[in-house]
């Protein structure tokens, strides 16, 4: 079980301050815990703070392909988080939505802001969705961009494309889900058709392939993320609870989290904004995924920190 888990997740993965002028700075941040945890801070404008997905992908492909192009209107702060990319492991084996939460809010107090804006992709809205609920008082604005908020729902609609896509009828069933996940993600593999869960251009994903393969991570919260059960709850439920303004950013065409996940949603000030696309309208689409974050910012944070 483990080995799989294993493979599992690298086909997952595959898949209150203003700041005067433009200021970029790494730093490794150790956290009450004693991990390092990789931060670039770049930008200008209010805080936010960028959480990958994956589980155990990083921040850098978010920023080079595109996610960069936010610094004019926000200080942005990309972290790798503990187990992944240039961060470090936990030295306890210390992986829950907790505590994941508390490296963001830890982040947060570095910066000695109030209040910042989350921006989340794919996995990372169950971490910004979790740390939203934990601390409201600290979050302006939530932005979740092509994220699932239920594991299970999106790896089902991902066996159900791949069915589609190739006319097979690959099972997917509550109690063999990884295993059937892997049955159809390894014939997709073999006819070449993998790209197609993150994008329709092949030569999209072979750049994102590109900055990717550069990761020095163990992987390990990748490893250790899927046997965690808080992880497979369906946090949609949660949404309802949750007042701060939401936009919600969605492709209609991103395979690999459902093009309808996002309707389950239901933030009680939540805008939805529809692009044309895949997984990664930060670079498919990056002018009309720009636009719709800088026109939330601008209606939701009238003022600078």
């Amino acid at each position: 079980m483990t080995r799989l888990l294993k493979i599992i997740f690298l086909f997952l993965f595959l898949f209150n301050h203003t700041v005067n002028a433009q200021e970029k700075k790494d730093y490794a941040l150790l956290t009450g815990d004693q991990v390092k945890l990789h931060v670039k801070k770049s930008g200008k404008g209010p805080v936010c703070i960028f959480i990958h997905g994956g589980p155990g992908a990083w921040s850098q492909s978010f920023e080079n392909l595109g996610g960069n192009k936010l610094e004019s209107d926000l200080t942005m702060v990309y972290y790798d988080q503990r187990g992944s990319g240039y961060s470090g492991n936990s030295p306890e084996g210390n992986y829950s939505l907790d505590r994941m939460a508390e490296d963001i809010e830890e982040i947060r107090k570095q910066y000695g802001t109030e209040k910042i804006h989350l921006l989340a992709h794919s996995f990372g809205g169950i971490l910004a969705t979790h740390y939203a609920q934990k601390y409201p008082d600290h979050v302006k604005g939530i932005i979740l961009a092509n994220c699932t908020l239920n594991i299970k729902y999106s790896l089902q609609q991902q066996i159900s494309y791949m069915n589609r896509l190739m006319d097979t009828d690959f099972k997917a069933e509550d109690a063999t889900l990884l295993a059937d996940f892997m049955k159809a993600k390894n014939e997709l593999v073999k006819r070449g058709l993998d790209y197609k869960m993150l994008s329709d251009c092949k030569e999209n994903i072979e750049l994102l392939n590109k900055i990717d393969r550069k990761n020095p991570s163990s992987f390990e919260f990748a490893q250790k993320a899927f046997t965690i059960q808080e992880y497979w709850k369906d946090y949609t439920p949660v949404t309802s609870s949750i007042k701060i303004p939401a936009l919600i950013i969605t492709g209609t065409r991103d395979h690999s989290i459902g093009e309808k996940h996002f309707t389950s949603f239901s933030f009680p000030d939540q805008q939805v904004v529809e692009i044309n696309g895949g997984h990664i309208l930060y670079y498919e689409e990056n002018k009309k995924f720009v636009k719709a974050i800088s026109d939330f910012i601008h209606k939701t944070d009238r003022q600078i920190f």
